[in-house]
């Protein structure tokens, strides 16, 4: 599961949008791919959306993060490299 959260990110960063976000739309229960998936609504421009999703993941606090560096700290996370 790791190791697709990691290409869902590496493929948004890449503004891959859609192959993303059907990578994380296979774990909707994951608070992880949550936390992504509400990253993909934001960069779409679907605020309400995303903010549903932030809410899954625990992760309002982040909604007004800038995406991409904040897809660079969820990969950090994942790979255990700390925050960026």
């Amino acid at each position: 599961m790791s190791s697709d959260f990691l290409n869902a990110i590496e493929l948004a960063l890449e503004n891959q949008w859609d192959e993303a976000h059907q990578i994380v739309q296979q774990y909707d229960a994951d608070p992880t791919a949550a936390w992504i998936h509400g990253v993909l609504h934001k960069i779409e421009g679907d605020l309400n959306n995303s903010r549903y999703w932030y809410r899954r993941a625990d992760k309002l606090e982040c909604l007004d993060r800038e995406p991409m560096a904040e897809l660079r700290t969820i990969k950090a996370e994942l790979t255990g490299g700390g925050v960026p």
